[in-house]
């Protein structure tokens, strides 16, 4: 837990536009994140900015032994890491704007649930349009996405904007309960039904 905690404050402090957080997220956190990954089955979950593997553990508890699961991770510092802490998590170095082409050179094509830790709110507002709309193209019709959102952070205009565009993403939106036993608190978003362009 020490060495998580460590390389995360490393990569943050070399490149706080990537991580956008001030720690790994909690267990609880990552448990109701992970609520949506299906429990029976052969599902196929992608994780989009796995970062130290906070979330990335918690997805695997979940996760039948049929299932696939597959981490999406731009920093090649954190990729390091997650090979060395995670051996079993499958990462894929990638830009998740293009997460289509890049589940499809892994041959996958349709995706359960897609479980995100991306640092929405620091966005520009063409990045969180083009990953979720490539998002909503890998979804099977059941399928769901889901991230969370700092609660102190909610007021921010790029936290006000992405709220929107998940509006204009996905048919049905929820937001849960606030999880205080996160340092920050946050509360998180799940997403169902993609709007794909006609």
């Amino acid at each position: 837990m020490l060495q998580n905690y460590r390389t995360f404050l490393q990569r943050a402090a070399s490149k706080p536009g990537q991580v956008g957080a001030v720690a790994p997220s909690s267990p609880h956190l990552a448990r109701e994140i992970a609520s949506v990954v299906p429990r029976t089955g052969s599902p196929v979950v992608v994780e989009l900015g796995p970062g130290t593997g906070a979330l990335s553990s918690a997805i695997a508890d979940r996760l039948p032994a049929g299932g696939r699961q597959v981490a999406i991770e731009l920093d090649a510092g954190m990729i390091e890491h997650l090979n060395r802490e995670l051996p079993w998590l499958e990462v894929i170095q990638g830009d998740a704007s293009h997460l289509g082409a890049l589940l499809a050179d892994a041959g996958i094509h349709q995706v359960d649930a897609v479980v995100s830790g991306l640092p929405w709110s620091i966005f520009p507002a063409k990045l969180q349009h083009d990953i979720l709309q490539q998002v909503g193209s890998v979804l099977t019709p059941g399928g769901a996405f889901t991230t969370f959102a700092y609660l102190h952070a909610l007021g921010m205009s790029g936290a006000r904007q992405f709220r929107r565009r998940l509006d204009v993403s996905f048919d049905e939106v929820l937001t849960t309960r606030t999880i205080w036993r996160n340092v920050p608190p946050a509360r998180t978003y799940v997403c169902r039904r993609p709007n794909l362009p006609a």
